[in-house]
């Protein structure tokens, strides 16, 4: 059987994540690289925040190799594009057809998503799609996969929030109307353990900064002194 080669779209985050783990339960699916985009100034995922260094470090204990889409800040949607465009002519070039991506129920997401991957004739890969999100996030947490909220939206959450483990606690506390796994932008993740990886990536928390009205978490390799 001819198993269909793709990459992750890799945020560094519990759904991408969980996503890869889905696709790796699929006998016609074969994972063979993460895709990452890397503000590239800051050297951190774009929107997560989190250090380049940490998302190698998933990769390494995913053991996948990592692809890279660096941009510029601020980057308009047609940079963006472009940048992505040209990864995608690296992956189908390496035998790749089709990217996997964490979504869970944005509908313009999803259709923004083809689009792209339509334009060098891609296919986009869904295996989380429309799951209930309270069920998804419970599930996550019981098969072990372990995360810290990297950045959130002050306006949705109390910035104590920012920095706090994605566990069952903080299900039981979030507030009226946020969802579960934070896909309406209310937070974002780093997934450090789980049973996508074949061992824990030790980090430690860092300070907060506020950006662009958001609130970022550092994370810091754990045997690593801060460096701003």
């Amino acid at each position: 059987m001819i198993r269909r080669k793709t990459w992750v779209a890799w945020s560094s985050g519990k759904d991408s994540a969980w996503a890869r783990w889905a696709a790796q339960q699929n006998n016609d699916i074969e994972v063979v690289g993460l895709l990452t985009t890397i503000t590239e100034p800051f050297g951190r995922v774009a929107m997560h925040g989190v250090r380049e260094a940490l998302v190698e470090a998933q990769a390494e204990a995913a053991g996948l190799p990592l692809h890279r889409v660096f941009i510029p800040t601020p980057c308009s949607d047609e940079i963006y594009e472009a940048a992505f465009e040209r990864i995608l002519h690296v992956a189908k070039e390496q035998g790749v057809n089709g990217v996997v991506f964490g979504d869970l129920f944005l509908a313009d997401l999803r259709a923004y998503r083809e689009r792209q991957m339509a334009r060098v004739a891609m296919d986009a890969l869904f295996p989380i799609w429309r799951q209930d999100t309270a069920a998804l996030a419970r599930e996550m947490i019981r098969s072990g996969l372990r995360a810290w909220l990297t950045c959130i939206d002050p306006r949705k959450l109390p910035r104590e929030f920012c920095g706090a483990a994605f566990d069952e606690s903080l299900l039981w506390n979030l507030p009226p109307g946020v969802d579960p796994a934070g896909e309406n932008g209310e937070f974002h993740t780093f997934a450090w353990d789980g049973p996508m990886f074949a061992h824990p990536i030790p980090v430690r928390l860092g300070e907060t900064v506020e950006r662009e009205g958001f609130l970022f978490r550092d994370l810091l390799p754990a045997c690593e002194e801060y460096m701003p």
